[in-house]
């Protein structure tokens, strides 16, 4: 009888543990806003100058994030130039030529401030946290993000592989062309 307590209590324990994975996280902090400050925009660094010092934004690895960044690209209707990710009137989205930069504080900066010939500036009209699950959201579209968190499909179109399972592409920043 003790050896079938101590069976349950183990298998118990066991089963608890590895609950921690199902751990959703609903509640992710945006990078602190005074980060972006430091970016200044040039025409010799139309991404930002390069710093060490890199900007993690915490909502490429968390589901929730990515899902409200999905449905947030879809509503503020960036798919209107930039199609699902494989570009329109706007850039490309998913491949690995990132013309003002793929670090999130660069893709951040391309939202808020607009870019010349089209992108217009969001500043003001998107608070920064969902600024932040967008950025998530554009860079899991070249597989930057967490596969683990990435959304898995879409169900209303089939354009490509789920963002889950897209090779990562190493984003080359490449001078706006005249």
């Amino acid at each position: 009888m003790k050896s079938g307590f101590g069976l349950l209590t183990a298998s118990f324990l066991i089963l608890i543990s590895g609950c921690k994975r199902e751990d959703r996280g609903f509640r992710v902090s945006a990078p602190a806003a005074n980060a972006i400050q430091a970016i200044s925009l040039d025409p010799i660094h139309p991404g930002g100058a390069s710093t060490d010092e890199l900007i993690k934004n915490d909502y490429e690895e968390n589901a929730y994030a990515l899902s409200e960044g999905k449905r947030l690209y879809s509503q503020m209707n960036c798919v209107g130039c930039h199609a699902h990710g494989g570009g329109g009137m706007g850039v490309p989205l998913m491949d690995d030529k990132w013309i003002y930069g793929s670090r999130p504080e660069q893709v951040f900066a391309t939202i808020v401030e607009g870019r010349p010939n089209g992108m217009p500036s969001f500043r003001g009209k998107i608070p920064d946290y969902q600024v932040w699950a967008l950025v998530a959201y554009v860079r899991s579209m070249s597989g930057l993000a967490s596969q683990n968190a990435a959304p898995n499909r879409d169900d209303h179109m089939h354009l490509g592989p789920p963002e889950s399972s897209r090779e990562q592409q190493s984003p080359k920043d490449v001078p706006p062309t005249k």
